[in-house]
C-alpha cells in the first residue's frame, strides 16, 4: 500500500501516484473539501485563471487546490498523452503544489462520446476550506490499466479490445478494486462516498446489479457519463468521492 504523505501547505493528504496526478487526497483535520462545478466545460487556460481568482476570493492560497476533473476533445496517444501533462503540470508547480517533487493533484480526465469539447476544458475542481466538519475526499479517475506501467496504459489494458460482457466485467472489476483500493489508503470505504462516476460507452447495465451495487458502490446512486478515459486502448474509467459542498459556477461571473 502506497504511504499516504500530508501537504500541509494545501491542507489535504494524498496518495501518491504518477507525475501528472494523485492517486486520491482527504482533507487534513480542520479543513473540508469543496467541489466547485462548470456548468459548461472551460478551456484549461481560462479555467486556470477562474480557478486562481476564485480560490484567492475565498481567501486560500493556491496550494488548497486539491483535484480536477477535465474534458478532452478525443482520447490521446501515449505521446500526446505525455505531452497533454507535462504542459497542466507547468501550472500545478507554478503555483507550488509539487511536495517534494510529486504531485499532490487529484485528477479525472475523460473524452465525451458527444457534444465534446473543441480542446482540453475543466469540467470541475475541488480545494480545501478552513470549516471544520465530517471527513470529505476525492479519488482521481483510473481506467482498466495500472499506473505508470512500462510500455503505456494501453498495453497493460484489462481485456485491449474486447467488449463482450465478459470482458467489461472484468475491466469493471479491476477498476472498483483499484478505487476501494485507493479508498483504503486514505481510511475510507464506499459507505463514505457521496458521488461515484463511471465513464464508458460501453453497455454496463447488466454490471449495475451484478458488481457495482453489491459492492456497494452504488449507495449514493451511480452517475455515468457517455465518455472515455483520455488514452487510446482505454475504455472504463471511474473516480468517486466525499463531498459536503458543491457550487455550480459561471466562468462569465466574478467568483465571491
Amino acid at each position: 500500500m502506497t504511504t499516504v504523505r500530508n501537504f500541509e501547505m494545501g491542507g489535504y493528504k494524498f496518495l501518491p501516484s504518477v507525475f501528472q496526478y494523485s492517486a486520491g487526497v482527504a482533507a487534513l483535520p480542520g479543513y473540508h473539501i469543496r467541489r466547485v462545478r462548470f456548468g459548461s466545460p472551460v478551456p484549461l487556460a481560462a479555467g486556470f485563471s477562474f480557478i486562481e481568482r476564485f480560490i484567492r476570493s475565498a481567501e486560500r492560497p493556491l496550494t488548497a487546490l486539491c483535484a480536477c476533473e477535465l474534458r478532452s476533445p478525443a482520447q490521446f496517444s501515449e505521446d500526446g498523452f505525455r505531452a497533454f501533462n507535462v504542459n497542466y503540470a507547468a501550472t500545478l508547480q507554478k503555483w507550488g503544489l509539487f511536495n517534494d517533487g510529486v504531485n499532490p493533484v487529484a485528477r479525472s480526465n475523460v473524452c465525451p462520446a458527444i457534444n465534446p469539447p473543441s480542446e482540453p476544458s475543466f469540467h470541475a475542481f475541488c480545494f480545501t476550506a478552513e470549516v471544520t466538519s465530517m471527513p470529505t475526499f476525492v479519488i482521481a479517475g483510473s481506467g482498466e490499466a495500472p499506473e505508470g506501467a512500462a510500455g503505456g496504459y494501453a498495453k497493460g489494458a484489462i481485456q485491449a479490445g474486447e467488449n463482450s460482457l465478459h470482458a467489461i466485467r472484468e475491466k469493471a472489476r479491476f477498476v472498483l478494486s483499484e478505487m476501494e483500493r485507493r479508498l483504503s489508503g486514505l481510511g475510507f470505504g464506499w459507505p463514505d462516498t457521496t458521488v461515484v462516476q463511471i465513464y464508458t460507452v460501453l453497455d454496463i447495465h447488466q454490471l449495475l446489479p451484478d458488481e457495482i451495487a453489491p459492492r456497494g458502490a452504488a449507495r449514493s446512486g451511480v452517475t455515468w457519463h457517455y465518455a472515455r478515459p483520455p488514452v487510446l486502448g482505454l475504455e472504463y474509467e471511474m473516480d468517486c468521492a466525499g463531498i459536503r459542498l458543491e457550487t455550480v459556477a459561471d466562468p462569465g461571473v466574478s467568483p465571491h
